[in-house]
């Protein structure tokens, strides 16, 4: 409880970083927060020329938006995990990036890892503005579905960040663990349906059968990939524009807890010997 309140105390220090983060990010620029759209759009354009016109892949269209339209759907899977990928890389050099303040000033170090979520969310919101005024031009009545999706933004907020605090605290004591992450994650976008739909997985799940003579499929261990679950949700509430299943919403609440939870246990316990690690 201790803990938490010197975390609380030190709310104002979070909010001064992550200003400083998102003024520093585009600072000098001409184009300034629109380079947030580069890379997304960038990503987007090069998958779907890859997929969509050369393997022509076809998800289903929206049901019942009845969208269908393969940059569009990219995008609504493709926003929410980069939002997740640059929080956790961010906020996992965060302590590296700061040795020299952690080496001359004591304060809570939790709000530099915490301050990566502010200042990449603030840019989030501004690609998710975009993308649903594209919805809403290719006819999706997003707007009832955007206090929910609110809420999901803020479960994978804390989900990405549970992550970034172990991964800060490895990363300051073995340097290997930026250069792993960067692979991992490689691996697990693949592994998330972000370019394909989930079908096609279950089809090849199917056609395979149990494994090891189990009634455990590749489909149920796909399954267990809570970012799969992020990004269906955020479909079923932007391109589909219906109530996603109450199982994958409390499967990504779940997830979201014990990453936190175990994120700020193995950080409370490394905080104090930083300053001599870094």
């Amino acid at each position: 409880m201790s803990y938490l309140q010197e975390v609380l105390s030190s709310r104002e220090l979070l909010y001064n970083l992550t200003l400083r983060e998102i003024r520093g990010q585009y600072k000098r620029t001409i184009f300034g927060q629109l380079w947030s759209l580069v890379n997304p759009l960038a990503t987007m354009l090069v998958y779907t020329i890859v997929f969509a016109f050369i393997l022509r892949v076809t998800p289903a269209p929206g049901n019942p938006s009845g969208l269908d339209v393969f940059p569009v759907w990219l995008l609504c899977g493709l926003l929410p995990w980069t939002f997740f990928a640059t929080v956790v890389q961010t906020g996992m050099g965060s302590l590296i990036a700061n040795a020299g303040l952690i080496q001359k000033v004591y304060f809570s170090r939790i709000v530099l890892p915490l301050s990566t979520v502010g200042s990449v969310g603030f840019n989030w919101l501004f690609e998710m503005g975009v993308l649903v005024v594209v919805l809403m031009i290719c006819g999706a009545w997003v707007l009832p579905w955007l206090p929910f999706v609110i809420l999901m933004m803020i479960i994978l907020a804390v989900f990405a960040a549970g992550l970034a605090l172990m991964l800060s605290i490895a990363n300051a004591h073995f340097r290997d663990t930026q250069y792993f992450m960067g692979i991992l994650l490689q691996m697990w976008m693949y592994l998330t349906p972000i370019i394909y739909p989930v079908s096609l997985i279950q089809t090849e799940s199917d056609r395979i059968g149990g494994l090891l003579g189990t009634s455990v499929t590749v489909y149920d261990i796909y399954r267990l990939n809570p970012m799969e679950r992020f990004v269906e949700v955020f479909r079923n509430l932007l391109y589909d524009n219906r109530w996603p299943r109450v199982d994958d919403v409390l499967y990504c609440a779940v997830a979201a807890l014990v990453a936190l939870a175990i994120g700020l246990w193995v950080f409370r316990h490394n905080e104090k010997g930083l300053a001599e690690a870094l």
